[in-house]
């Protein structure tokens, strides 16, 4: 997604989901300020969905929650609130609100060329504050490209990158796939 800055809307938490609801496209806020969230390519809609579905279809049986891009995440101990591409929760506190979670486990981002630099820096920075979140990925929608930053036992990130013919782990939804699985029928230029 791509973040626009709306230079005249400045919200409290309560008023931005009021506002929201009344628009035809999500916004995110962040220090007070809400920022439209715009399209992206083909390739990363189609790398989106392939992954949100693999996760829902992995924890069909569980008490998880699977959120694609219109789940908002609720950044914790602030007034920030964001859309990632993809997030798991399997915190009995978020099953109770009906507008955002608070406590994912796993949130992926698929990256484009507006939105790199942010998602591996400040939106980074901002999930990582929140304790239960164990597994950050981020995915390339433009070659066959997975890295990803997991908290070790001593609250440390640690990245590992993935390639074509490795197989992707994520612990914290005990799941292993080829990393081929997320780009199939993905062409790139």
């Amino acid at each position: 997604m791509i973040a626009v800055k709306d230079n005249f809307l400045r919200f409290t938490p309560e008023e931005y989901f009021v506002w929201e609801e009344q628009q035809l496209e999500r916004h995110e806020l962040i220090d007070g300020q809400v920022y439209a969230m715009s399209g992206g390519t083909i390739n990363r809609g189609r790398i989106s969905i392939k992954i949100t579905a693999m996760l829902d279809s992995h924890l069909d049986d569980s008490p998880c929650i699977t959120g694609n891009s219109d789940v908002r995440i609720n950044i914790l101990e602030t007034t920030d609130y964001s859309y990632p591409d993809t997030s798991v929760t399997c915190d009995e506190r978020d099953k109770t609100n009906i507008q955002y979670i608070s406590y994912p486990c796993l949130i992926v981002e698929v990256l484009s060329d507006s939105t790199e630099a942010y998602d591996r820096s400040e939106k980074f920075y901002r999930y990582r504050r929140n304790p239960v979140l164990k597994e950050y990925v981020l995915v390339s929608a433009k070659s066959i490209s997975v890295d990803l930053y997991r908290k070790n036992d001593l609250g440390e990130w640690v990245i590992t990158q993935y390639r074509a013919g490795d197989i992707v782990e994520l612990r914290s939804i005990n799941l292993s796939f080829p990393i081929e699985q997320v780009y199939r029928g993905i062409a790139f230029e």
